[in-house]
């Protein structure tokens, strides 16, 4: 005689966030504490929207892609960087904190502009492709076939979603405004290796070459350990810093 399964109760979800609205002059950051029953392969995005529906419309969060793609969903989850949208709730304790990424301008409870402080990284460094014959291009030419090889290596730095988990899990950035971070030094890597940028090494080294950049790093690889696409940050920041030493800069 077959035992009949067992049906497993669902847990109770008590999730803590960090409200504050910084254009409301009387709000005042506090944690607010909802709780839902969990349902079979929930996310955190899932959480959050069952929330805002059912409970608290005024709750603010960001999502686009809801596919760990665009990195809008970027909170900080019990203490560490992640995305609400590809983080299961089966994989946390019924107890769960939530707070905003810190480094970035806060818009409201979970939601931050990541887009001013990822463009400005981007004016500061440059990240577009230098080229002399990018201004008289030929939009009907077969661009120039590009070893798999190394194709391969540049695919893998522009992985990158600039969802800022970089940023919120590094020691340096919360200390100095000016630090580009993992995911600049990432950028600066990425367009070194592109053989239609026609930068010099030294003009690229220039852009990272201080405490703002390559020498800022404290090497404590939070940037890494807490990357949601698993980027081999730490080694391009080696590979700057010994390129660098090589160079004499």
């Amino acid at each position: 005689m077959s035992e009949i399964p067992v049906k497993q109760v669902a847990r109770t979800l008590h999730i803590q966030i960090l409200r504050h609205n910084p254009q409301d002059p009387d709000s005042e950051p506090h944690l607010q504490t909802f709780e839902l029953e969990e349902a079979d392969t929930m996310t955190l995005f899932i959480a959050l929207n069952e929330i805002r529906e059912q409970r608290d419309p005024s709750l603010q969060f960001d999502f686009v892609c809801r596919a760990g793609i665009c990195g809008s969903c970027g909170i900080i989850i019990n203490g560490r960087p992640g995305l609400a949208c590809r983080t299961l709730t089966r994989d946390l304790p019924d107890r769960i904190t939530l707070a905003p990424l810190p480094a970035f301008e806060l818009i409201g409870d979970l939601s931050v502009n990541t887009g001013v402080w990822m463009r400005g990284m981007s004016e500061q460094l440059e990240t577009w492709v230098h080229s002399q014959g990018l201004e008289q291009v030929n939009l009907n030419a077969v661009e120039q076939p590009m070893e798999p090889e190394l194709a391969e290596q540049i695919y893998e730095l522009e992985r990158c979603i600039e969802c800022g988990c970089c940023i919120a899990a590094c020691g340096t950035a919360q200390m100095r405004e000016d630090f580009i971070g993992a995911v600049g030094l990432n950028q600066i890597t990425r367009f070194r290796l592109d053989p239609r940028d026609e930068r010099t090494d030294a003009q690229f080294y220039e852009l990272v070459g201080d405490e703002s950049g390559v020498f800022g790093c404290m090497t404590l690889l939070g940037c890494e350990d807490m990357c949601p696409k698993d980027l081999p940050l730490a080694a391009q920041i080696a590979f700057l810093r010994r390129r660098m030493a090589i160079a004499g800069h």
